[in-house]
């Protein structure tokens, strides 16, 4: 699950409050390794027999619940897409436009025909680049089709003002995930970096370089990139609310930067404003001074590779092979996805809430939005009384808490207002065409909202993505059709599982609302304290405990969990539980006892929580989460949180001795 802070990985689903145990066939709990005691490992107790048999499909990273079930939901797509290709739609309609998209991108032989043609005439503007301002010039026209190099520009709310859209300027310039990447020296990470380097040097050779000045080429376009990481702020830093929004007059940002050209650019990128967020300010300076120490050949050198490697999945087959040769060495991935799986991914990337209102006609009734609703409203009442109950927080900020949190937007299933694609020009045949056109339109669209009130309907995820999020800024929680199906939701199931399931992604998403970032906003969404002093040195002492058990955790036998990077969504996944079973005690078969297939409505409420986060990946994927994600690995989502719940010791029969025991005043309990 993931909390949305406008750049831009979070769950929920429903249930009502009533019984249905007697109404429908239950739902057996199969594949508990009774070997395993729960108090040790409860996620393996669970999950291990799953685990021993699960075979990740080598076009995949992993296997199972999660984003994991993405793969399902590409195929889905792909059945849409297959069917309107073939179909004779109006011209302009939208599935005129998914549909020709789709077959353009699967004409594999015209792509491959192609070569690198589509490159030629971009690569020839940066070879007559004659200056640094030349330079800034095609840098803000690759930005007006989504294509960032050295400047990262986005138009969303303002800290400050939330009701209003300004622009910020993020750090970017580096072609691998994160800055420790260029730096730190482990196997793993050497294994990386060496694969980075020859995909550089090998897209060079693509584009006519001869293999040694393309290997030069590309070590020096490394070192470039490795100079610019040097000003990156780590992803834990990046945390930081506060200190990842500074407001600055332009006026006195091209005074500071005058080798930017700040106002130039702006001017030719159509953007005009007088104040905008400079969120990583260290970045531009460093820019602004390694564009006189770095001679502009270097630099167009720079821009050649991030051109070509920005545009490489779009091309012939060559190209395609290069790419996915460092993704495999980055995410352990075997083999490439079918066409017509990334084909979906494309189309559900640039055109996804057009996909998304063919998506949810098909996949999404009515009745789940419905019960989905009452199930989120369920969960809030559950945790107001948490509030109400807290023994740490005064009376004041109680009052405060409950304020945001019923001031709290649902959004579930897929927008009220779909977005319009009219801009989109899509021609079959010519898929790069189609993706620029695509990918400006969405430039265009963002650029947009500058200067203008925020549009509070607005989604910033497809329908068919399985996920949620939490917007602090617009204090809202958003679940997509997609994450509304087994094992998060099934309108089979009893109460239990739907609580333990999707009502944890619930509690999680509301919870995200008071973890140490979103409890920096007030219920509006502007970054503005609503607690006393004192109360807020306690929160924050008791997230400092949460950062602190997890960083003892360890996934591939010594790498350990960063409880820093992880504390927001820990946080979450803690206290969603908690809130969770609370309301799933509000229900008939959460007061009751009797047992299902051998197991307590308790027991079946733990299991679902333990079943929604069963995954089986790649240890490169393991280790590129550990080191990228905010989120824990899947096995410390479950056993973690439960460690610090008093209902899974008694509903398991948990005791002093066991692995997962913690004494009761090491227990964390936040909300």
């Amino acid at each position: 699950m993931r909390k949305l802070f406008l750049l831009p990985i979070v769950l929920a689903f429903f249930v009502a409050c009533q019984n249905r145990v007697n109404e429908k066939p239950f739902i057996a709990i199969e594949g508990i390794d009774s070997t395993i005691k729960p108090g040790d490992d409860f996620y393996n107790y669970v999950n291990l027999k799953w685990y021993d048999t699960a075979q990740i499909p080598p076009s995949q990273s992993g296997v199972g619940a999660y984003r994991f079930m993405n793969y399902q939901q590409r195929l889905k797509l792909q059945g849409i897409l297959d069917s309107v290709s073939k179909s004779s739609n109006p011209a302009g309609s939208l599935e005129q436009k998914i549909g020709d998209f789709y077959a353009s991108g699967m004409d594999t032989n015209t792509i491959n025909q192609r070569g690198f043609e589509p490159l030629k005439a971009g690569l020839s503007k940066i070879n007559a680049i004659g200056s640094v301002s030349e330079m800034l010039v095609f840098i803000a026209e690759q930005t007006k089709l989504s294509n960032s190099s050295l400047i990262e520009f986005q138009v969303s709310a303002d800290q400050d003002n939330s009701s209003m859209n300004i622009g910020h300027l993020y750090q970017t310039g580096i072609g691998m995930p994160d800055r420790d990447y260029y730096f730190k020296t482990d196997t793993a990470t050497l294994a990386i970096q060496q694969a980075y380097k020859k995909c550089i040097t090998e897209l060079f050779t693509l584009t006519g370089t001869e293999a040694a000045l393309a290997e030069k080429n590309a070590l020096l376009v490394y070192n470039i990139q490795k100079q610019l990481a040097t000003a990156h702020k780590t992803n834990i830093e990046l945390r930081d609310i506060k200190n990842n929004f500074h407001k600055i007059a332009l006026t006195d940002l091209n005074k500071q930067q005058p080798n930017i050209g700040w106002a130039s650019y702006f001017q030719h990128l159509g953007a005009s404003f007088d104040s905008l967020d400079v969120a990583q300010p260290g970045y531009y300076e460093k820019l602004n001074t390694l564009l006189k120490t770095v001679p502009l050949e270097d630099w167009k050198l720079y821009l050649s590779i991030n051109y070509i490697s920005s545009y490489a999945d779009y091309l012939s087959k060559p190209f395609v092979d290069v790419a996915f040769a460092y993704n495999k060495a980055l995410t352990g991935q075997a083999v490439q996805k079918t066409r017509g799986e990334s084909m979906s991914g494309v189309v559900d990337t640039y055109l996804g809430m057009a996909l998304g209102q063919l998506y949810t006609k098909l996949y999404f009734p009515e009745s789940a939005k419905t019960r989905m609703l009452e199930l989120v409203n369920n969960l809030q009442k559950a945790f107001s009384n948490r509030v109400d109950h807290l023994d740490w927080m005064s009376d004041s900020t109680k009052q405060k808490a409950k304020e945001k949190l019923f001031a709290i937007t649902k959004k579930i299933g897929y927008p009220d207002k779909w977005r319009d694609y009219k801009n989109v020009s899509i021609v079959k045949g010519k898929y790069f065409e189609n993706v620029v056109s695509a990918a400006a339109n969405n430039f265009q669209y963002n650029l947009g909202k500058l200067g203008k009130p925020v549009d509070k309907t607005e989604w910033f995820t497809t329908p068919s993505t399985v996920t949620a999020y939490n917007n602090p800024y617009a204090n809202e929680i958003v679940f997509p059709a997609g994450i509304l199906q087994p094992p998060y939701f099934d309108n089979n199931a009893d109460d239990a599982l739907n609580y333990g399931g999707i009502g944890m992604v619930i509690g999680h998403e509301m919870t995200h609302t008071f973890d140490d970032q979103g409890a920096q906003f007030d219920k509006n969404g502007n970054v503005k304290s609503w607690w006393t002093a004192e109360d807020y040195a306690k929160f924050k002492a008791k997230t400092q405990q949460v950062v602190d058990l997890y960083s003892q955790f360890t996934v591939l036998d010594s790498m350990h969990v960063k409880g820093a990077l992880t504390v927001g969504e820990n946080t979450a996944d803690l206290s969603g539980i908690a809130v969770a079973y609370d309301a799933f005690k509000m229900t008939k078969q959460g007061q009751d006892t009797t047992k299902i297939g051998g197991f307590t409505p308790d027991q079946r409420f733990f299991f679902s929580i333990a079943r929604i986060w069963r995954v089986k990946m790649k240890d490169e994927y393991m280790r590129y989460w550990v080191n990228n994600d905010p989120h824990s690995p899947p096995m410390w989502r479950v056993n973690g949180p439960l460690m610090n719940i008093a209902a899974f010791y008694t509903a398991f029969h948990v005791q002093p001795g066991d692995k997962m025991y913690l004494e009761e005043g090491k227990r964390i309990k936040i909300w």
